[in-house]
Order: C-alpha cells, then structure tokens, then sequence
C-alpha cells in the first residue's frame, strides 16, 4: 500500500467510535503468541461480520484512538532467530496472507498494522486453537459456538459444489454410480428410465448438469462410487479397518478396505468391525443368546460419524483399529465443537452428506448418535469413551469391560461427567445413585461414588443443582454448562 492509502485508512481504523471485533489497537507489544491468538480471533471475527479484513495495529491508545507510536517494528521483530512473520505464518493454520505495514504518521509517531484477511473456509487457528472477538475481547472461539457455527456456514467448499469427474454422459453416470443403491435405500422405485435416474440424482447434488455434458461431484461419488479408483480426487478415502493382535500396532492380524461409496459399504463395513470384535454365546432355556463386548449401536453410530464428520481438505483416510481391549474409530480432521460438547451440541462440516445418510437410515437423527452412543456403554458398564484431537485427525476410543477399580481416576471422572451430561439432556438429574446405578455399586458404597463425584466437581466438569443443600447424599448435579 502507499504512504498516502495507509494514512488513509488509519485516519478511518481510528475514527471508529471504539475496538470492535474486526479492529484491535495496541499501544505496545506484549508477545509474539498474543499476536498469533489476535491475528485468528480477528480473521475469524472478520468472516462473520462480512468483513474482508481484520486490522491489528500498534502505536494506537486503544481507548482515545490517538496515534501515540509504537516500539514494535514489526517487519524486522524476531521470535528466537525466526523473524515475527515467519514464526506467525507457521503456526497459523491454515497458512494467512497477512500483510505487515510499517510507517510514520505526519507527526512522526511509528504505526505497525498487521492486516489480516478474513478466514474464508474454515476457522483460523493459532497452535492448533482458534480464537474469536467478543466485543473488544479475544475469547476462544470453542466456547462460542455459535459463532464457530456462522463460520463453517460462509465456508466456500462444499462437497457437493466440488466435482470428481467431469465431461460425462449419463450412460457414463450409470456405469460409474450405483443409482440403484439410492433408490432402495430411499425406498423409491426405480425409474423406467435413464433421463429420471439422472434427474434424480442432479437434484440432489450428487450429479451436476452443463450445457453439453454432465458432472459427477465429490458428495456423490463418496456416497454411491462403485469404486472409489475411479475417482482420482477421492480414491484415498477408502475406510480401512485394522485388527491387531495385543493391546499395540505391533502385529496386524487382518486388515481389509472398502473401497465403494459409503452409502453402498457402510452395512458391510458395521458387520465386519463387530464380527472381528469378541462376543461369547450363552444357552438360555430355549435359545443361544450371544454376548457382545461393545454395543453394536455404539460401533454402527461411531463409524457413521468418522465418516460423516471427516474433513476432506485433510489428507488422510477413515479408519477402524481394533485392539484387545479398545476399539479406535479416526478421522482426519478436527471436531468443531469441543469434544466434551460431543452429547449435547452438533455441527457437521458435511452437512448434506449427513443429511443424506440419515434419510437412508444409516445413521441416529441429527445430534442423537453420541446420545445413544454414551447410553448403551452405561448399559453394558463400560468406561467412559474418550476422545482424542491431534493436529490433523480425531480419535474416539471405546474400550472393553473394566471393573470401577480397574479404571483410572481420570477415566471414572469422565465416565461421571458423560453420565451427568446424558441425564441432563433427557431432563433428568444425576444423583449418587444413578452413578452408583451406572457403575453397578452397592448402596452400603455411595461414599465411593461420593468422592466420584467431588473429584469431576474439582475437575470443572459438573456443579451440584443446590450448593446451599447440605445433605450431600442426596445432592442432584449438572454438567458445568447446565
């Protein structure tokens, strides 16, 4: 920009009645991660106030707007020997296009202004978390996530918008899509002809129509591929399930790849992941009743979910890994709501594909599949589920039968707070005896399942309904956000 533009604009930065949530003054500089944690709360700020840029400028009393100078100087700062820019770019993610500007007012007085475009697919993150302004504060964007919500709604990529394969007749539609496998699981009859086949599928959006020629997009080739080989853009997206013998990746005893749209596999691959999993056969008086160690609902809603919530800009691949003691269920992507929000909040970044594979009941309705998930562990008084968020993938882990003084002290603590949490959401109050209920304990033991729960109350995760109640065994308590 040149000297005039940028007197320019902070001659209009400063004429703003006060800081909002896309314009951040700064006198001086503090540190190098306070940069970072403004420069992705004001882009993603930007995004959902329809800004084009967020502005960070030093040398500004942030609350008289006068132009007072700075120290910084900011092209030239360095964090260790890495220069500021640099540092900032790479732990910003994805990559900002930020630019410095560096100059003197007509008075003299040193301006750094960092100006930042506004996150445009996904939120920014800064060390692998993102921020948000809330007024003129910097807030982190999980514990809003409404305003995560408005973020991922302006995203420009959408599965359905993106091709796989392009230039195609609808004969070459038919060959490479398994329409028929829509039909049924949408229990519609097959049409008599072509042209309805593909009119159905146009409307919605798994075929997209030119003038000449026909499209098929990602969304429908992930749903219906006869084989994802086909499709150069999503061929390493195949779900893979992995079985290993012991408790580590040491020795793989099978591993198998589906390699077909997931609405034509996702029954196979459910029935292969629980026939490799243990279950016993008990003779009851009339009939043979086998005995699972998981729920078959909490691996059916757990595998619909790695596939539903993948983010597909990642590389990587779904996959199944199957231990003697736990099930792993990885996605590549992070989660857009705090994990332990997993029961009662929900946002997909795959919104039409989700759509889709609950209308083919594939999956529980929309924000009940952790719900189910949790309760059928209680029933079968398994621990707590956990839940693991790495750079660029999110791991959920369902473990086999321990008994309560096998389980960690953590582990009892999250099994409390799930427990707590799927009490609230269907009106309900834990008490020490649902928790016992839950855990299979005694009553002579409720002090055992009182120290439970002080122990998840010191951790932050739940609160007693009525702290002034000094009967602590009869004590009713909610999730900390209830």
């Amino acid at each position: 920009m040149r000297y005039e533009e940028l007197i320019s604009l902070i001659k209009t930065l400063t004429a703003n009645p006060s800081e909002n949530e896309w314009i951040e003054f700064k006198h001086n500089f503090h540190s190098c991660e306070e940069i970072g944690e403004r420069i992705s709360a004001l882009s993603n700020s930007a995004c959902i106030l329809n800004q084009r840029f967020g502005y960070l400028v030093f040398g500004v009393a942030d609350k008289t707007h006068e132009i007072v100078g700075t120290d910084l100087k900011a092209k030239s700062h360095k964090k260790g020997t890495e220069e500021l820019e640099n540092w900032l770019i790479n732990r910003l993610s994805p990559r900002l296009n930020f630019t410095i500007h560096e100059f003197d007012d007509e008075n003299g007085k040193h301006v750094s202004l960092f100006k930042i475009p506004a996150a445009h697919d996904r939120p920014v993150t800064f060390i692998n978390q993102a921020y948000v302004r809330v007024g003129s504060y910097t807030r982190k964007l999980s514990d809003f996530s409404e305003k995560e919500r408005e973020i991922w709604k302006k995203s420009k990529y959408h599965l359905e918008n993106d091709i796989a394969k392009s230039h195609l007749t609808a004969s070459e539609i038919i060959n490479l899509l398994s329409t028929e496998t829509y039909f049924e699981l949408m229990n519609i009859p097959y049409p008599s002809n072509q042209s309805a086949v593909i009119e159905k599928f146009i409307s919605e959006q798994l075929v997209s129509k030119n003038t000449t020629h026909y499209n098929i997009t990602k969304l429908g080739a992930l749903l219906f591929a006869k084989s994802f080989d086909d499709f150069d853009t999503i061929y390493r997206k195949s779900v893979r399930v992995a079985v290993y013998k012991g408790k580590g990746k040491i020795e793989t005893e099978r591993e198998k790849i589906f390699d077909k749209g997931y609405c034509i596999c996702f029954d196979n691959i459910v029935d292969w992941i629980n026939g490799q999993l243990p279950a016993k056969e008990t003779i009851g008086r009339a009939f043979r009743v086998e005995n699972r160690a998981y729920p078959v609902i909490s691996i059916r809603e757990l595998t619909a979910n790695m596939i539903i919530h993948q983010d597909f800009e990642e590389r990587g691949f779904p996959i199944v890994e199957i231990f003697d003691d736990r099930v792993e269920i990885s996605n590549p992507g992070i989660p857009l709501i705090k994990p332990e929000r997993f029961i009662d909040d929900y946002v997909s970044r795959n919104e039409k594909m989700s759509n889709l594979m609950r209308r083919a009941n594939l999956c529980e309705e929309k924000g009940t599949g952790m719900d189910k998930v949790i309760a059928n562990n209680e029933l079968f008084k398994l621990p707590a589920i956990r839940v693991l968020v790495s750079d660029i993938r999110t791991t959920v882990t369902i473990f086999a039968f321990q008994k309560l003084s096998e389980m960690s002290r953590k582990d009892k603590i999250s099994a409390c707070y799930q427990h707590c949490c799927l009490r609230y959401i269907k009106n309900e109050k834990m008490t020490n005896q649902s928790l016992r209920e839950r855990f299979d304990v005694e009553e002579k033991n409720y002090s055992l399942i009182s120290r439970i729960i002080r122990d998840t109350i010191d951790a932050g995760l739940i609160k007693d309904e009525d702290p002034e109640n000094k009967a602590k065994r009869y004590s009713r308590y909610i999730p900390y956000w209830g």
